[in-house]
């Protein structure tokens, strides 16, 4: 699949302001300084399309964005970031369990996680979270050219051990900074579109 037209569609805390459930949605989650919006931007080719922050822990709502006229990528917020205020944290839990529990468009959910750490508690729970809805499966494992290709097969072993993933379960090594692995995730996509 190629992303030939993006825009920023919505942006919403509560179910009123989400845009019509007409389209198929793929979301995106992870911790904060994950490299989310740095890979949104990468899917599509944008550079500014998802906000780049120096301080993480920006992401406070959730923000649609229509794809190809065709579909949406929904970007989740960042979680886990220490510096976010304890009432801003807590608000998040509820705005994305409505999301996640009530999205009927909602396809899959990828969750983002940092190749050169195993998957932190936050993660763990987000990917139980996931399950929970079955909105699991895919994984994508960021800022892959910061370890070496030895190093890689065993984070990837870590992750899916971390996270308890199955045999079926994908986890994909992207680069953001050298534009690696995005084909694979896009074609997982379109799969998923088809499906």
């Amino acid at each position: 699949m190629k992303i030939t037209n993006s825009q920023l569609e919505a942006v919403a805390v509560k179910p009123n302001q989400y845009p019509a459930g007409d389209l198929k949605e793929i979301a995106f989650a992870g911790r904060s300084n994950v490299g989310k919006s740095s890979l949104l931007n990468l899917l599509t080719g944008r550079k500014k399309l998802a906000r780049v922050s120096g301080s993480p822990g920006k992401t406070r709502t959730i923000n649609f964005y229509l794809i190809n006229d065709a579909f949406r990528i929904v970007d989740l917020p960042g979680y886990g970031y220490a510096k976010v205020s304890k009432s801003v944290s807590e608000s998040w839990g509820p705005m994305m369990e409505q999301y996640l529990g009530s999205r009927e468009n909602l396809l899959k959910v990828v969750l983002l996680v940092d190749i050169r750490h195993a998957p932190s508690k936050q993660d763990v729970e987000m990917y139980e979270y996931l399950r929970h809805y079955g909105l699991d499966g895919v994984v994508v494992a960021t800022k892959a050219d910061k370890i070496s290709r030895n190093q890689m097969q065993k984070q990837i072993r870590t992750i899916r051990q971390t996270l308890g993933l199955g045999g079926d379960d994908i986890v994909i090594p992207v680069s953001a900074l050298k534009r690696t692995g995005h084909e694979d995730l896009l074609d997982l996509m379109e799969a998923l579109l088809e499906g």
